[in-house]
C-alpha cells in the first residue's frame, strides 16, 4: 500500500498565530517540498483572503505549470456559487479543496441553513467548478463532532455527494477531539460504507493525539493523510509531516513518495520563515533527538549500537551525536575528542571529564567545539593555538543611531582595525570583521543560528550564554560564548568560531 502526503503548511500552518510568510517565501517552501521532498499534493492557500495571497498563490501557480506540477497544486475554497472558483482559477490554479459543513451542528448555528439547503448548494459550486474544469475535493469540516454527535448527518451528505464528480472527501478532526479508537471506528466506517470513494484524514493536535489517530486512520484504510512541516497549524497545530514519515514507513512498512532525507532541509527553512522554533526534543526534526546524553548510552552504541533503533539520523539528513554536560561519561567525551582528531590519556582524560561535569553542574552548555579550549586551560597544552585575537572592541549605540562598532584584531601577529554600522552592536561587530576577513580574502561561515539563554529569575547580573551555529561549506558546528552582556557573549562565541575555522 502507498500513503499520500496533502501537505498544508502554506495554508493551515500559516494560521499558526503569528505566522505569516512573504511571497518569495511561501515560493520557497513550495519548491522545497514539490522538489526535495516529493511531496504528493500541497495546498497553498485559502481563496479570498487578501490581494497578497493572490499575488503569492499566482506565483506558486505559474512555477508550478512551468515544472509540470500544477495538478499537485490546490487551494481551500468555499460554498459560494462561482465567488471561490473563480478566484482560483484567475490565481492560475485548477483544484479546489471546498469547504463544507461535516457535523449538523455547523450547518444550524453557523449557515443558519437546513442539511438540503447545503447540499444543493455544494453542487451548485460543484456543477460550476467542473464546467470550467477545475478538480474538486470536499472538506467536511467538523467531521469528527459529526460522526460523534450527528453520524445520520454524515451519512446523508456522503449519500448526496456519492455521485458527484468529487475526487476526494478529505476527513478533519477540525478541533483535535478524537482519540484513536475512535478515528478508527469512524475511518473504518467511512471506507466500508463507502468503498469506492477516496477519503483523506485531517489531524489536529489539541489533546497530542494527532499522530496516534493518523495511526489510527492508516490502520482503518485511509490512504492520504494531510500534514504540516514542523506541526505548524492553529492552536496546538496539526500533525508533523515528519511524525507521518515514521509510522508510516517504520510502522506500517507502507511506501511513500517522500523523500525522507531532505526532511532536516525543509524543516530548519520553515522555522526559520515562520519564526517558530522546534522543540529540541522534537522527534526526527528537534536538535536533541539524536544525542546521547548518558555516558552508559554513549558506552553501549561503541560497544555494539547498543542504543540505536531504526530511526538512523543518516536517513533523515541528519548526524547522531555526543552531549557534553553532568551525565557524560568517557565514552561521550571520548566520541567527541574522536570527532576532532584530538587523544588523551586516561588520567587526562579524567580530569577533562570532571571539568565537564562541573560545567553541567552549572547548567552550561559544552559544545564539541569547546573541547579544545578546555584542554588547554585544564591541561595547559597548546591543544588550541590562538592565532586569531581581539585586541579592543568599542561599541556604541545611541536613541535614533544605528550602533556602531570600533574593532581591532590579531591574525597571526598582525593587527588590523575597522569601524561599522550595523542594526545591532553585534551586527555592527561583525561588519566590521567581515570588512577585514574581506581586504585579507579570508572566508567567513555562515551563521545559522543563535541562541541566548538567561537563567532564570530576572537578575541583572545573571550570565547569558550564547550559543551560535554556523556553517562552512558542508560543515555546520555550533560555538559558545559565557559572559554577563549578551554581545560579549557572542564576540566570545565568534572568536572561538575564527580560530576554529583557522585549523
Amino acid at each position: 500500500m502507498k500513503i499520500l502526503v496533502m501537505d498544508t503548511t502554506l495554508r493551515d500552518g500559516e494560521q499558526t498565530s503569528g505566522v505569516s510568510f512573504t511571497f518569495d517565501e511561501k515560493l520557497s517552501i513550495a519548491k522545497l517540498l514539490l522538489e526535495e521532498l516529493k511531496i504528493d499534493r500541497l495546498e497553498i492557500a485559502s481563496a479570498r483572503v487578501s490581494e497578497g495571497e493572490l499575488e503569492a498563490v499566482k506565483k506558486i501557480a505559474g512555477w508550478a505549470a512551468d515544472h509540470h506540477d500544477l495538478d499537485k497544486i490546490e487551494v481551500l475554497g468555499f460554498v459560494d456559487k462561482n465567488v471561490s472558483v473563480d478566484w482560483i482559477l484567475g490565481a492560475g490554479c485548477k483544484t479546489i479543496n471546498l469547504l463544507t459543513k461535516g457535523s449538523l451542528k455547523h450547518v444550524t448555528h453557523q449557515l443558519r441553513k437546513s442539511p438540503e439547503e447545503h447540499i444543493q448548494d455544494i453542487k451548485e459550486v460543484i456543477a460550476y467548478a467542473v464546467c470550467k474544469n477545475v478538480k474538486v475535493n470536499i472538506y467536511l469540516e467538523d467531521w469528527s463532532n459529526g460522526m460523534r454527535n450527528s453520524p445520520e448527518y454524515v451519512y446523508n451528505m456522503i449519500d448526496k455527494l456519492s455521485d458527484e464528480p468529487v475526487e476526494r472527501f478529505m476527513l478533519p478532526d477540525t478541533l483535535g477531539i478524537l482519540n484513536p479508537d475512535e478515528t478508527y471506528a469512524f475511518c473504518k466506517q467511512m471506507k466500508d460504507n463507502y468503498p469506492n470513494l477516496k477519503f483523506d484524514f485531517h489531524a489536529h493536535n489539541d489533546y497530542d493525539l494527532a499522530t496516534a489517530n493518523v495511526y489510527s486512520a492508516i490502520k482503518a484504510g485511509i490512504d492520504c493523510i494531510h500534514t504540516t512541516v514542523n506541526g505548524l497549524g492553529e492552536r496546538a497545530g496539526n500533525v508533523p509531516l515528519s511524525s507521518v514519515i515514521a509510522i508510516t514507513k517504520d510502522h506500517f512498512k507502507y511506501q511513500m513518495s517522500v523523500d525522507e532525507s531532505k526532511l532536516n532541509l525543509v524543516s530548519k527553512m520553515v522555522e526559520s520563515f515562520s519564526g517558530i522554533r522546534i522543540p529540541p526534543n522534537k522527534p526526527l526534526i528537534g536538535d536533541n533527538v539524536f544525542t546521547q546524553t548518558s555516558g552508559v548510552h554513549a558506552d553501549g552504541d561503541k560497544k555494539h549500537d547498543l542504543y540505536f533503533n531504526d530511526l538512523l539520523p543518516e536517513r533523515f539528513g541528519r548526524k547522531r551525536s555526543y552531549a557534553l554536560g553532568k551525565t557524560s561519561g568517557k565514552a561521550n567525551i571520548a566520541k567527541n575528542l574522536e570527532a576532532l582528531g584530538i587523544e588523551l590519556d586516561p588520567e587526562s582524560m579524567k580530569k577533562i571529564t570532571k571539568k565537564i561535569i562541573e560545567l553541567g553542574d552549572k547548567k552550561e552548555t559544552v559544545t564539541q567545539e569547546d573541547l579544545p579550549y578546555i584542554i588547554s586551560d585544564i591541561l595547559r597544552s597548546k591543544s588550541i593555538d590562538e592565532k586569531i585575537k581581539i585586541m579592543n572592541f568599542s561599541l556604541s549605540t545611541a536613541k535614533g543611531l544605528k550602533p556602531v562598532a570600533c574593532l581591532k584584531v590579531k591574525i597571526s601577529g598582525k593587527e588590523y582595525e575597522e569601524t561599522s554600522v550595523g542594526d545591532g552592536q553585534y551586527d555592527a561587530f561583525m561588519k566590521a570583521l567581515k570588512l577585514i576577513y574581506k581586504r585579507l580574502d579570508k572566508k567567513m561561515p555562515k551563521l545559522i543560528d543563535y541562541n541566548v539563554s538567561i537563567p532564570p529569575g530576572g537578575k541583572t547580573d545573571a550570565l547569558v550564554q550564547t550559543v551560535i551555529t554556523w556553517n562552512l561549506g558542508k560543515r555546520e558546528f555550533r560555538t559558545r560564548g559565557l559572559d554577563s552582556d549578551q554581545t560579549v557573549a557572542a564576540i566570545i562565541a565568534t572568536v572561538k568560531m575564527l580560530n576554529i575555522i583557522e585549523h
